[in-house]
């Protein structure tokens, strides 16, 4: 059955950012499908958004698992025949307790590549399998969850703010993936689709922690403003808010 509403997907929906994300957008009059990686975890984000009045489907997608793509793509097009935005928000860090420890002259081949799955390989996989679809909206948005930290510009630099914060694996990937979004945006140009990437800020979920300055729903606003652009909008940028960043 196709849809005249506005459809998002979004990987990583059922917290933090991604289901505040599936929030703002729903709130909006937009339809929106949480994906998390297990079915408990998408029924219950789902659920939360529909006991506030937001049209909400969920899916199961994990990000690494490329076997739940095609299932994903087959929903989508039987049940809108279309994909208007696609907020590429699932993401990973290193993990553990320090950051720093995973540095250039120390980062393990198995920290690079568990990163760089979620990160990059498993994003654009997903995205490939999903454009045929947003091809079909006459206005498709993707959205690239970036971070600052994935900026050559300033991690070149000893004054800027990040100089110091060196997660070889997170900002590489995240480097990697500015880079895709430049690239696909380019592949895009003579379409309606624009192709962004966003940084959140450094907001209080599990990856940022509480030591964070700045809260959920503001963490989402990035997201947000790159699905809805209108059609003059740009496309091939690198945002925080309204500020351009440098790559």
């Amino acid at each position: 059955m196709a849809e005249t509403k506005k459809v998002a997907l979004i990987t990583g929906a059922n917290k933090g950012i991604g289901f505040e994300t599936a929030k703002q957008l729903g709130e909006q009059g937009i339809t929106v499908v949480v994906a998390a990686r297990d079915q408990q975890k998408a029924d219950g984000a789902a659920q939360k958004l529909k006991a506030a009045g937001i049209d909400a489907y969920p899916v199961v997608l994990e990000i690494t698992r490329s076997s739940d793509f095609p299932k994903v793509y087959d929903f989508l097009d039987k049940t809108f025949g279309k994909l208007d935005i696609l907020i590429n928000n699932a993401g990973v860090s290193e993990g553990g307790d320090d950051w720093m420890a995973n540095t250039a002259p120390t980062v393990t081949q198995k920290q690079l590549r568990d990163v760089f799955d979620t990160n990059f390989f498993g994003l654009i996989e997903l995205t490939q399998t999903l454009l045929p679809l947003v091809r079909k909206s006459p206005a498709g948005r993707i959205v690239n969850l970036s971070s600052i930290l994935g900026s050559l510009t300033l991690h070149a630099d000893p004054a800027s703010p990040i100089y110091g914060s060196k997660m070889v694996a997170y900002n590489a990937s995240k480097a990697a993936l500015n880079s895709y979004t430049i690239h696909l945006a380019a592949a895009l140009k003579d379409t309606p689709i624009k192709v962004n990437a966003a940084h959140p800020g450094w907001v209080k979920t599990d990856m940022g922690t509480s030591a964070a300055p700045m809260e959920i729903p503001d963490g989402a606003k990035t997201s947000v403003r790159l699905a809805t652009l209108s059609a003059d909008g740009p496309t091939g940028g690198y945002f925080h808010m309204d500020q351009t960043l440098p790559w």
